[in-house]
């Protein structure tokens, strides 16, 4: 696989190709739009009180998409300096009767569990979104319903998505083992690092080469939605309507007994559990939704991963946030072909906004070289989210990658012409990556070397911006 280089007989070695490529920075013809700029309080105070605080899950499945692919895509918004990392975990045995430390609690490990890439807030053990080595992408939303957010902590929606992906070999296995798990430990805990309370429950889009699954649950209650073709998008948003392919066995039985239904006519879910008073930010957040299903309606029949990655990068709809102390500060977006003797394609930011950052593509091997780069440093038992009260002080979990972004981009509106022209050249290796990957599965070319292949563009990425 040649898409970081010059041609595909790479004869150059790393370091001179960027030094190559670097001396083209002061010729380029900057004929591209502006770099978008961070948005300045003042002038956009107003925008920023009124733009919805949530994230946003899409999927394409034919003949949404162009080819015979399932297109997953995901942006995790977060609080503004949370830094969101990239791990990768391979499939492991465990022996019998060990335990599983999740972010707050310890539940019973299973005996197999699968090869799993992750990105994750670098402070909790769970994950945004993600994908495993059986073709299974989930990524999660924060929601609010009638049925009250406990206290305490349990299993958090982030461990959620992290164990289905350890343990499920398709999306409908993933979400059994999170609604088995939601019945036996609930859910609930703080879901950001800092001791103000911030607690939510959860709706998911688990995706595999086949279907995808819409979980949207309420506390230990839970519903989903089949979907077999086309396209679909979830956001802070209760979805699910009278489409129900299945439920908790007492959904509705709880529901009449809260005097929520009256048990006449066709169960709506939406109705019947979204609460009377909203939080600001799930209404607020009904415009990214529906900016979200016309962005996705308006290309289907022909989604493609760049498709997917101009939803996630489009400002206007505010599904690539800046606002206040909310961005998004991670994306990815999966191709799982359903020919099952090619490879999923898995594409990270590992830095914040899609609009300023480039996805690199992760395929699963048999010995993937690690990235250590992406990785946010470890703390151990002195780690403030461990040590008892939590969330007390806080410690630097930038990574390398996160580092080097966070210079760039202050180049880029320091010196915004220098910084615009290396973009674009980062810009045109994330479109001859693309384009060689859509050659790669459509059999044009061999798919060797793929192992390294996300360790290969996090080094360009971040010698380019040294």
């Amino acid at each position: 696989m040649s898409c970081l280089w010059p041609d595909e007989t790479r004869p150059l070695s790393t370091d001179l190709w960027i030094s190559q490529s670097r001396d083209s920075v002061s010729t380029t013809c900057l004929s591209s739009p502006s770099w978008p700029s961070a948005p300045s309080t003042e002038k956009n105070k107003h925008r920023m009180a009124q733009a919805p605080m949530s994230c946003d899950c899409f999927v394409s499945l034919p003949p949404g998409s162009r080819d015979d692919h399932v297109i997953f895509g995901k942006n995790s918004d977060r609080p503004r300096d949370e830094v969101q990392e990239v791990v990768y975990h391979p499939a492991a045995s465990h022996p019998p009767g060990s335990m599983l430390e999740c972010t707050y609690i310890q539940i019973p490990q299973v005996e197999k569990t699968y090869a799993v890439v992750l990105s994750k807030p670098a402070w909790l053990w769970g994950a945004e979104m993600g994908a495993n080595d059986q073709g299974v992408c989930i990524g999660n939303e924060a929601v609010w319903t009638r049925e009250p957010v406990v206290p305490g902590e349990a299993l958090l929606g982030m461990d959620l998505v992290r164990i289905g992906l350890e343990r499920g070999d398709s999306a409908w296995a993933a979400l059994t083992a999170i609604t088995g798990l939601l019945e036996q430990h609930g859910q609930g805990g703080q879901c950001k690092e800092d001791p103000e309370p911030f607690s939510y429950h959860n709706t998911f889009l688990l995706v595999d080469r086949n279907e995808a699954w819409v979980l949207e649950t309420a506390g230990r209650l839970w519903v989903a939605q089949k979907v077999s073709e086309g396209v679909k998008n979830i956001s802070n948003q209760l979805t699910i309507h009278t489409e129900i392919s299945a439920e908790h066995p007492e959904l509705r039985s709880v529901a009449k007994t809260q005097g929520w239904w009256d048990g006449l006519g066709e169960f709506n879910f939406c109705r019947v559990f979204s609460p009377e008073n909203p939080p600001v930010r799930m209404e607020l957040a009904k415009k990214r939704y529906k900016g979200g299903t016309e962005l996705l309606q308006h290309h289907d029949g022909s989604v493609t991963a760049e498709v997917m990655m101009s939803i996630l990068r489009d400002k206007p709809s505010g599904i690539c946030m800046d606002s206040g102390g909310f961005c998004t500060t991670g994306s990815m977006v999966s191709v799982l072909p359903r020919e099952t003797s090619l490879p999923c394609i898995h594409f990270f930011t590992a830095t914040p906004d899609p609009s300023r950052s480039i996805f690199k593509p992760f395929i699963f091997s048999d010995c993937p070289t690690p990235v250590l780069r992406v990785v946010s440093p470890q703390f151990g038992p002195d780690d403030p989210v461990r040590k008892q009260p939590r969330f007390q002080s806080r410690v630097d979990r930038r990574h390398d990658l996160y580092k080097a972004h966070q210079v760039a981009l202050n180049t880029m509106e320091t010196k915004p012409d220098e910084g615009l022209a290396v973009y674009n050249i980062l810009r045109d290796l994330e479109s001859q990556c693309l384009s060689e990957i859509s050659a790669m599965l459509s059999g044009e070319i061999p798919g060797d070397e793929l192992g390294d292949l996300f360790f290969d563009c996090v080094d360009t990425e971040i010698k380019f911006y040294q």
